[in-house]
Formats: structure tokens, sequence, C-alpha cells
């Protein structure tokens, strides 16, 4: 594997075609746009017999009353099955057909929704448990940056953060994550990075997703943040230059601060082969407490309780359209982005009864 290259977030280089990220669809018809297309809703099965038959006999009690029957207005437990099958085989279809639509980052909304979040979800209800607070700080619509601390071995924190949003956001808003090289040129995770909605963590396609009204996420410790030793857990690495900060001043978007507890123990990193790093082209190679001694057991997270809290949004709308060149002004707010996630984090340490609790 060629040696993975991460491009700094506020670089600012133009980026050509995106391969992975252009508009396609199976059919040669016109698509539809995204989210719109039809599930189509089965009618409820006539009753038989009282309209066939004439007028039914008095009901007998209370029991026997019109609509207390199963069928009644087609509902019930058939009508709910013959309703979520026709749905599946209706998605199966397009899918098979190809009639569906990805935008220009390749974000699959129907895959995602139905399939990769219903995958997701279990890791995130069952498993980890997660407990979330502030959601109401996002905003209910219009562009936002999302600014969270990274830690974890690997990128798990992300995605419980898009299920996070997901499932819990009043609006139903969906966070398209900032993600460095190594994810995509590795095979199945660069499809299914793209299918969540996921895109290089370069300047312009941030400015894009912004100005385009989306939830934008950023992690910006990136490989510092998720590769440290478990010795320094929950003490934030550098934040870069502030390309973020220089982001979200172009487009005039809140800053939402967000603070993850739980990520840092799921594999404890006591050592890093970095022998094994180079040969494999990765910026790491973890050793823990059961990896790789345990072979492909040694694989699987530790069940820690996570708590992701999104604090106040941070405006940027206040500022003059050169205020995105000016680097004290940048490092003003990328400090204060940063000490307010790191003061959280402490606070949230403080009121955690148990690592796994």
């Amino acid at each position: 594997m060629a040696d993975a290259k991460v491009i700094p977030f506020d670089d600012d280089r133009s980026r050509g075609s995106r391969g992975a990220g252009s508009r396609r669809r199976g059919g040669a018809a016109e698509p539809a746009p995204v989210g719109e297309g039809p599930v189509g809703e089965v009618q409820p099965l006539p009753v038989r017999g009282a309209a066939a038959q004439g007028p039914a006999p008095e009901p007998e009690g209370p029991d026997e009353s019109p609509g207390a029957g199963p069928t009644a207005e087609g509902g019930g437990e058939d009508g709910g099955l013959e309703r979520r099958v026709a749905a599946g085989l209706s998605f199966l279809r397009r899918r098979l057909t190809g009639d569906y639509e990805v935008d220009d980052f390749g974000y699959d909304a129907e895959l995602t929704d139905q399939v990769l979040m219903s995958l997701l979800r279990p890791m995130y209800e069952k498993y980890f448990r997660v407990e979330v607070k502030g959601v109401e700080n996002i905003p209910a619509q219009g562009g936002a940056l999302i600014v969270a601390n990274h830690s974890g071995t690997l990128p798990l924190d992300g995605l419980m953060m898009q299920v996070a949003v997901h499932d819990h956001h009043p609006a139903d808003r969906h966070l398209r994550l900032l993600a460095a090289d190594l994810v995509f040129v590795l095979p199945v995770v660069n499809e299914l990075a793209r299918k969540l909605g996921h895109t290089l963590a370069c300047a312009e396609d941030a400015e894009r997703l912004l100005a385009q009204g989306e939830l934008v996420g950023v992690m910006p410790e990136g490989f510092k943040g998720i590769g440290k030793p478990f010795g320094e857990r929950y003490k934030l690495q550098r934040f870069g230059r502030g390309g973020f900060v220089s982001t979200a001043l172009r487009q005039g978007v809140p800053i939402v601060p967000c603070s993850i507890v739980g990520a840092e123990e799921i594999y404890p990193m006591i050592g890093n082969s970095k022998t094994l790093a180079r040969l494999l082209g990765f910026p790491y190679f973890p050793l823990t407490p059961t990896f790789p001694w345990l072979g492909p057991l040694g694989a699987v997270p530790l069940p820690t309780k996570w708590t992701i809290q999104f604090g106040e949004p941070i405006p940027t709308d206040g500022y003059a359209p050169e205020a995105a060149e000016d680097p004290v002004l940048m490092f003003n707010l990328t400090d204060q982005v940063r000490e307010q996630i790191q003061h959280t984090l402490y606070k949230l340490l403080v009121q955690r009864r148990s690592v796994f609790f």
C-alpha cells in the first residue's frame, strides 16, 4: 500500500475531479432530488365480508364493536408487515436497477438512512450506550461547523457523533464528516465513507458543503489525537493552523464545539510499532493489551460508556470578509474553541461514575 498522505485541512490548493463523488443513476430517466425517491405506500386490504355481503349483524358486546378487530382501517400487524415488505422490495428494486441518486461527493442518502445507520445504531445504543447532551445547540437549518476532539485508535468517535446528530437532532439533520486521505485509499472503507457523506479534509470541500447549508464535522487533532498514547488521554493535541476557523469565517457559519468522553478507553494504546506502520503505510500501528496478541478478537473495542456533548455555538457572521486572512483572529478563535472543548472534557470526566457504567 502506498504511504498515506494527510492533506492539511487548511490547504487551499484547488482539487480536481472526484471519481467517487460524481452524480450517478442506473436508469436513463432524469434523477429525482435526494430524499424524494418515492417509496410507494401500500393501500390497506379491503375488509372482506362486510362490504360484499351487506350490513353486518349488531355487535353482541363491547369486544365486538366496529374497529375493535386487528384489521380495522387496514391496520394491525398484517397491514404493517405488508407495508414493510413492500417498502423493502421497493428499496431492493431501486438498488438493483440503479434507480437512486448520490451527490457530487458520493453521499447516498437513502442507503445511509435505511441501511448504514441501522448497522451503526446497535453499537451506538447497546454497546457504547451513548448519552447525548446539547444537541439543541446545533442550528436547525443552514451551514454549521462542528469541531470535536479525536481519540480511540480507530475513528469510531466520528461515526458515533454522526449517529448522534442523525437520531437526536429535532430537525433530522445529517452530519458530513471531513476525513484524511488514508480513509479514501482503503478498499471497502473508501466506498462506505463516501456513501455516508464523508469527504476529504480540505478547505475547498468544506466550503462547498457549508455553502450548501450542510452540517460539517471536523476533528482538527487528526492522527495526533487518534493515535496518542493512553497516558495522554483527554489531553487535546494541537489544532493545526486554524484552517477550520478560516473556513467558518469565509462562510459566516457558527462553530459548534463538541466533546466526546468514552472513546479514549475503547483501545488503550500502550505502544506503537513504527516499523510495521512504515511497512503498511499507516501513520501508526497500535499495540493494546489485546491487539495484536489475541488476533481478530483483540480488535473488538471495550464496551465503554460514552457521552457526547455539543456546546454553545460560536458565531462568525459578525466579522468582515477579510477577517478570514487575519492570523491573530484565527489563533484567538482556534484557542477559544480548543479551550471550550477541553474544559467540557474535564467537566464530563468529573461527572463520570465509571469508564463502563
